[in-house]
């Protein structure tokens, strides 16, 4: 009751001065004023017992930078709503309610620029006498989930560095994919139609049962996506590696899969064409930390492309990912890296591709260019 108090003090002031000094004329200021501020908290508190505020959320998780539909719905008894307004962090000002409806509704339309959760606080609705003299605040009720958005980081098209266009789909056979050839990786029983340049001619040799060498594929030699989001220099480049590492892990799926590597995980989550498991990976990366980097003894040695995310300005790969067989190793930093020139690039990272071995390098940069053509 913001200046009903005040009122009614006055009143009782101008009652006492009136009995004190037998000041008759008194005693109608002082009668009026008590009027009124008995008047006004009535009406507040009669006007505001039966109004109930409801908060509806259009998405539990939104996009950065894209809208969110927020529905505030207000009821009121049979007198209708007395002069009201609905505040809420997200309105650029209040908004008033029209007075003896039956009720109203607020519609929201909120946009979050960076990932992560968001928790809102509840509205509120104050109501207040015609002349302003009382006022009462009614929240919202809060309920699970409902005070709370998860910002996903934004998708942004890779683009090949000086095509000028978007690489919407990386090929297989593009620049990170280009180095992932395939590797011996072990003996087995021959099998039909098997090229004669696979066959393990040393154990036809010995007498033994005919063999075939087989090649790496699979999750071994698909493009694998490692984050790490330690040592940034400030929290937009952290953000930034993470929607490159979204953008790049969600174009390789649409290519034909790949596998991403999170810090915490000791085994890397695979994507396939259909994108199944997406939805969970992508609230992960938008709940990333700067705390923890990623388990790498567990990938030193992978022979298929790799593509290390880095939040740090970095110019080389860590040591425990050095190339292993001339595979081809990418490099994404929020930057540029003095004296190379990048791939491609994504959501204000530079990818730039690395390799052990120089005949693939030259190969794997002919592949980049024929794509970026």
């Amino acid at each position: 009751m913001q200046h009903a108090r005040p009122t009614a003090l006055l009143a009782i002031a101008f009652g006492l001065t009136a009995a004190l000094f037998d000041t008759e004329p008194l005693w109608v200021p002082a009668a009026t004023l008590a009027l009124l501020a008995a008047g006004s908290a009535a009406w507040v508190v009669l006007g505001a017992r039966d109004v109930r505020i409801r908060r509806t959320l259009g998405a539990r998780r939104v996009v950065e930078d894209e809208p969110v539909t927020i529905l505030i719905d207000v009821s009121a008894g049979r007198i209708g709503l007395p002069p009201a307004t609905v505040i809420d962090p997200l309105l650029p000002a209040p908004v008033a309610l029209r007075t003896g409806a039956a009720g109203g509704r607020v519609r929201i339309e909120a946009r979050f620029g960076r990932r992560g959760r968001r928790a809102l606080s509840l509205p509120r609705v104050v109501v207040a006498d015609p002349l302003g003299l009382a006022t009462r605040a009614v929240g919202a009720r809060a309920s699970a989930g409902d005070d709370e958005i998860l910002v996903l980081p934004r998708i942004e098209p890779v683009v090949a560095a000086g095509s000028g266009g978007e690489a919407t789909r990386l090929a297989r056979r593009g620049p990170l994919a280009a180095g992932a050839e395939t590797e011996l990786d072990g003996i087995r029983p021959l099998r039909d139609g098997t090229p004669a340049s696979r066959i393990f001619w040393p154990a036809v040799a010995r007498g033994a049962d005919a063999q075939e060498r087989f090649l790496a594929t699979g999750s071994k030699s698909s493009p694998l996506v490692v984050v790490d989001p330690r040592g940034g220099a400030s929290d937009e480049a952290l953000d930034a590696a993470v929607r490159a590492a979204a953008s790049l892990a969600r174009a390789l799926a649409q290519a034909g899969g790949c596998s991403v590597l999170l810090p915490g995980d000791r085994r890397a989550v695979e994507l396939g064409e259909t994108l199944a498991g997406w939805g969970h990976l992508h609230a992960r990366l938008a709940l990333l930390t700067a705390s923890t980097g990623p388990s790498l003894s567990s990938i030193a040695q992978r022979r298929g492309p790799l593509v290390f995310v880095s939040a740090r300005m970095r110019a080389r790969m860590p040591q425990a990912l050095g190339p292993a067989h001339g595979a081809l190793r990418v490099l994404v930093v929020p930057g540029e890296i003095p004296s190379r020139q990048a791939a491609f690039s994504v959501a204000g990272c530079n990818g730039y591709l690395l390799t052990g071995a120089p005949g693939r390098a030259r190969r794997a940069a002919g592949a980049a260019r024929e794509t970026a053509a």
